[in-house]
């Protein structure tokens, strides 16, 4: 079993005001929770060397830039001991945006956005359906994204 690293109740707040709003400068975080700024930097320096706080990223609506479709791809492996080497091949092409090792049907379960559905199926015939040990795939295009947040534990704590 891992040990869970120990967050105090400021530890808790400064992330919880970070998952509401990533964007928000340390000072106003400060200034909501009555500390100094470099209490926040000191404290999330701290998060990231726990290994809580892993980098940092860029929400981007795909649609705008020209890729309709979205969609999830169940890929069965021929062996399971031939995840590493497929996951590395499928983390080189860039249509990917997520992959996840999981229990059930599928090996593997991908999330995709193309621009079409012909870029889509160039996608799955001359990538990704290319790679060794990859036995077949199965897709499934999404219609709508009806939920799509962060997941904020740390209100519901207190």
């Amino acid at each position: 079993m891992t040990d869970r690293p120990e967050l105090d109740q400021l530890d808790k707040n400064i992330l919880s005001a970070l998952i509401k709003d990533g964007k928000t400068p340390y000072t106003d975080i400060a200034k909501q929770l009555f500390v100094s700024s470099g209490t926040i930097h000191v404290r999330m320096k701290k998060m990231e060397q726990m290994g809580i706080v892993v980098g940092s990223s860029l929400k981007v609506d795909f649609q705008k830039l020209g890729y309709d479709i979205t969609a999830f791809l169940g890929i069965y492996l021929d062996k399971s001991s031939l995840y590493d080497d497929v996951s590395a091949q499928l983390e080189q092409i860039p249509e990917i945006v997520e992959s996840n090792y999981t229990t059930g049907l599928y090996s593997i379960f991908a999330k995709i956005v193309c621009k079409d559905t012909n870029h889509l199926r160039q996608v799955l015939h001359d990538k990704i359906q290319k790679i060794q040990g990859i036995q077949r795939t199965e897709t499934f295009i999404s219609l709508e994204q009806s939920i799509n947040r962060p997941v904020n534990f740390f209100d519901a704590d207190e």
